[in-house]
Order: C-alpha cells, then structure tokens, then sequence
C-alpha cells in the first residue's frame, strides 16, 4: 500500500496539531499514514510552498495557525488548488470567542509560554530522573510521592507521568538481597504506594524484556520460584512501611496514577 502523506502546519512548534493528526490516524493502518511537521510558519511564501508540495504528493494538509491573516490565506489556497487542509483551532478559537465573548490574543505558542506551571513540571520531571530507581536515597524524604515495587512494575513510567502533573516522585526497587534504605521507613506513610503484580503477568514481562534485550528468557530474572520470592520481600517490606498497595497487573500506568492522585486528593 502506498504511503498517504499528512503535511503538519503551525505558526508555533506543531506538537498540538501533530498529537491530533496521530490520534486520527491511529484509527487506520498508520504505518501507511506519513506525518510531515512543518512548524514556526511565519510567511504566506511558505504556506503556498506547502501547497504546491501537498498537491504534487496527493496528501493532506492539517494546521494550527492562529493569526487569522495566514489562516485564511491557508485556506484560500488550498481551496484554489483543490488541496484538502484541515484547521485544527481556528473554528474552536472563533466558537470561544462567540460564546464566552472574549476577544482572542491571536498569538503563536501561547501553550509554551514559560509560567510558573511549567516550571514546577520541569523541576519535577527532573526530580524523577535524579532519584530512580533508588539512585539517591536522599530524595525519598523530599518526595511528594515514594513508589516502591519489584523490577518491571512500572514504577519509571509512573515517576515520570506524575511529575508530568508536578508532582516530585522518587521511587525504590525492592530485591530481597538489598536493604531498603532507612529513609523509606521514615517517609510518611500516606506518600508511599507499593505496586503489586501477578507472578505470571511479571513473568510474562520480564521473559518479553529479556528476549527484546536478546537473552535468554530462561534466566534466573524471569524464573517463577525467583519472582515468588521478590514478592514475598515486597509484602514483607510494604507490611513494615504500612503504606497502601496498588495491584497494576492489569492497569495501565494512567490508571494507576489516577488512583495515586485521588488517594491523594489532588
């Protein structure tokens, strides 16, 4: 099948018109569906640039632009070329305006502008970084949130989506021949959530991680007796904390932070 072509035109850096576009083409075969970013748009030259390449290669034009002048012109142009180009804001932007009666800044990036928020994310997402996988214990008491579970039940992705939503997390692994650090027994206990998982679905894990990495799924790491042991530590360990225990065999990491922020009431 040949590949179908989807231009991405923003007057900023495209990523809100991108996420749409995949999201839409998610619903086909969208390794058949080429995404093609064109961000920071600033002239009509461009614009018809895009055209004209949108018409040559049979494809799509998705865009967010957001000074009415270069929208238009898009549109115009497009429409003169029997080019198909789809305004992602521009109707959602004019709809607001009616209803809320409020006049738009009409500016690019506004999204990115670097406030407050943005910055408390950064310093968590950086947070994150520095204190996985129990690298340091020393973040643990400075953590909004403490994780701990076995290898391969998903405390980095949930480090890294919570911090998304500003919140420091650090998160220790728990492996029967090491002694958890002394500071996860001095953390408060309603900022600590143990991760719990089925044998077989961690077995199924880490035999599908071995074999990605190219090892022999055999070994001692995805063996049933070993795995039953670690999670007989980690129930002894989340026992001693007395923190509460969230089972993720069959959750997605969305899910479980859902649970984690509401247990949190954030």
């Amino acid at each position: 099948m040949n590949q179908r072509l989807v231009y991405v035109v923003s007057d900023s850096g495209g990523e809100t018109a991108e996420l749409v576009v995949k999201a839409a083409a998610s619903q086909f075969y969208s390794s058949h569906i080429q995404l093609k970013r064109i961000p920071y748009v600033e002239d009509k030259t461009t614009l018809a640039e895009v055209v004209a390449l949108a018409k040559m290669n049979q494809g799509i034009i998705a865009f967010t632009l957001v000074v009415p002048e270069m929208r238009q012109f898009l549109i115009e142009e497009a429409a003169r070329e029997g080019v198909v180009a789809y305004d992602i804001i521009g109707p959602l932007i004019e709809k607001m305006s009616d209803l809320f009666k409020l006049t738009p800044r009409y500016e690019p990036g506004q999204v990115r502008v670097l406030d407050e928020d943005y910055f408390k994310k950064i310093e968590a997402i950086e947070f994150a970084v520095k204190y996985d996988d129990g690298r340091d214990p020393r973040g643990i008491l400075r953590a909004d949130i403490v994780l701990i579970g076995v290898s391969r039940t998903s405390k980095t992705p949930l480090s890294q989506y919570l911090a998304h939503k500003r919140l420091k997390v650090a998160n220790v692994p728990i492996v029967p021949e090491v002694e958890p650090p002394e500071q996860l027994f001095k953390v408060p206990r309603e900022k600590c959530f143990g991760l719990k998982i089925s044998p077989e679905k961690l077995l199924s894990i880490r035999r599908e991680r071995l074999k990605s990495l190219g090892l022999n799924d055999q070994a001692v790491y995805a063996n049933m007796d070993r795995i039953k042991e670690e999670l007989a530590y980690f129930d002894e360990v989340v026992k001693k904390i007395g923190c509460d225990v969230i089972d993720v065999t069959n959750k997605a990491v969305e899910e479980t932070a859902s649970i984690i922020m509401k247990k949190k009431k954030l």
